[in-house]
C-alpha cells in the first residue's frame, strides 16, 4: 500500500485525509463503532502511521476541534475588521460559528453525548481541550477588545471567558435544532445578544457596578 511517510511532504495532506475519513466514519456509524483500524483501511493507510499521526479517537476529535475553531476564526476576520459594535461583533461572531458547523451538524447530534461527559476528554472543558477553547476565548477577546461600546473595566476584563461560556449555550441550542438551516438557532442569537449587550452597557452605570463587581465575585469563587 502506497503512502507517504511522516516525515514527507505529503503528511499534512496525509493527516488532512485522516480526520476526513473518520468524522465520516464517525457520521455514519456511530463514535463507537468506529475502530482506529477501520478508519485507517477507509483512508488508505496503514494503522501503524494512523496511530502515529493520532494517537487515539479523541486525538481525531480534537484534531476536528482545532480544524473547526480555525475555520470560525477566519469566518469572523472581515466582520471584526469592520464592525465596532459590541453587539454587532458578537452577534456576528456567534452567527458565523453556526455557519461554518453547518456541515458538521449531523455529526455533532450524534457525538454531543460524549463531550457533555464532565470527565470524558471531548468535554470542552477538558485539559486536552485547551487549545481549541483557548483559540475560541481569544476570538472573545477580540469582540470585546474591538468594541466601541462602553462597559465595566472589570467586567470587560472576564468579559471573553464569559461570552465563551454563553457560546456554549448556543452550540447546545443548535444540537438539539430540527428546524430548517437551523433557523431556530439564528433567531435564538437574535433573541438573545440585545440581553447581553444591554446588561454589559449598563455594568458602567453607578447604580449597577456594584452587581457586576459581586458577579465578577462569584465568578472568581466558582473558578477556585
Amino acid at each position: 500500500m502506497a503512502e507517504p511517510s511522516p516525515g514527507s511532504r505529503g503528511s499534512d495532506r496525509t493527516r488532512e485525509v485522516i480526520v476526513e475519513t473518520a468524522l465520516r466514519l464517525f457520521r455514519e456509524r456511530g463514535y463507537e463503532a468506529t475502530t482506529m483500524r477501520a478508519i485507517a483501511a477507509e483512508a488508505g493507510v496503514s494503522v501503524g502511521n494512523a496511530y502515529y499521526y493520532f494517537a487515539s479517537k479523541e486525538a481525531l476529535i480534537q484534531a476536528y476541534y482545532d480544524r473547526a475553531q480555525a475555520e470560525h476564526e477566519a469566518a469572523c476576520e472581515e466582520l471584526l475588521a469592520a464592525e465596532d459594535s459590541f453587539a454587532e461583533r458578537l452577534g456576528g461572531v456567534l452567527r458565523e460559528w453556526v455557519r461554518v458547523s453547518d456541515p458538521y451538524h449531523e455529526f455533532a447530534v450524534k457525538f454531543f453525548k460524549h463531550a457533555a461527559e464532565p470527565s470524558n476528554p471531548l468535554s470542552p472543558f477538558s485539559a486536552e481541550s485547551s487549545p481549541a477553547r483557548d483559540s475560541s476565548i481569544a476570538i472573545y477577546q477580540k469582540v470585546v477588545e474591538g468594541s466601541r461600546d462602553r462597559m465595566d473595566a472589570e467586567l470587560r476584563a472576564e468579559l471573553p471567558e464569559l461570552l465563551w461560556l454563553m457560546s456554549l449555550g448556543v452550540v447546545l441550542f443548535w444540537v438539539h435544532d430540527t428546524s430548517e438551516g437551523c433557523r431556530r438557532t439564528y433567531r435564538f442569537i437574535e433573541l438573545t445578544v440585545p440581553l447581553v449587550d444591554r446588561l454589559v452597557g449598563l455594568s458602567h452605570l453607578p447604580g449597577l457596578r456594584g452587581v457586576a463587581r459581586d458577579f465578577i465575585a462569584g465568578v472568581h469563587e466558582l473558578r477556585s
